[in-house]
Order: C-alpha cells, then structure tokens, then sequence
C-alpha cells in the first residue's frame, strides 16, 4: 500500500503545526467544547465545510484545527463563532489572534463569570 505524503486519509492527523510559525493564522483554536460528548470525528465534520483540514487535536474543554490555508481558517472562525453544540456556546478564534478581550494574565473569579453588568 503506497504510504507517500499524497495518499489521502479519511481522518485528518492529530498533528496541527503549534511549532509552525508559518501556520498560525491556518489554525483554529476552539474553546468552551464540551469533549465529553463531541469527538475528534465530530469537530472534523462541523469544520470541514470550510475547507480542507490538514491536522485536528481534541484535548479536555477546546480543540485545535489545522488548516490547509489561512483563508479556510477566518471563514471557520467567521462561521462557527458562537455556535451552540451540545448545549455549549463555542468560542472560536485563530490561534495566532487571541481573542483582544481576553488578558493572558488575568484570572477571572466564578463570581465575576456570573455577576451581571446592570446591578
């Protein structure tokens, strides 16, 4: 059975380039992704549609996916934020462009999550 770079396979690798500078902006974070209930084949069939996925890694609460191009990644990003899927609203962002309200550094307390603005 001929095993060359070309041969195509059903499912995308697990490897999705984070070492790869190049392909930052081909990447998708998902995060907020209830993994108990959705699996690699799952996020491989909800982001296929927008192109050709080159690598997925499924990991506790987000996923990753690797795309072929960058132009592929911003129309899942575009397409897919927000999204509800098995009762969880996911978070969807190019790995290389975290989200510009989100601080690295800074940890939010439970009740910050759940405390509402209009007090």
């Amino acid at each position: 059975m001929d095993r060359s770079p070309t041969t195509t396979s059903l499912m995308a690798s697990n490897v999705t380039n984070k070492t790869d500078p190049r392909s930052l902006n081909s990447r998708v974070f998902i995060g907020n992704l209830n993994t108990l209930l959705v699996t690699k084949a799952d996020v491989e069939a909800i982001f296929s549609k927008y192109g050709k996925i080159v690598g997925c890694s499924v990991h506790k609460g987000f996923a990753f996916v690797q795309f072929a191009n960058e132009r592929c990644a911003r129309a899942a990003v575009g397409g897919e934020d927000g999204r509800m899927i098995v009762g969880q609203v996911l978070d969807i962002n190019l790995a290389g462009e975290p989200k510009p309200h989100r601080s690295k550094t800074t940890k939010r307390s439970a009740g910050d999550m759940y405390r509402s603005d209009s007090m």
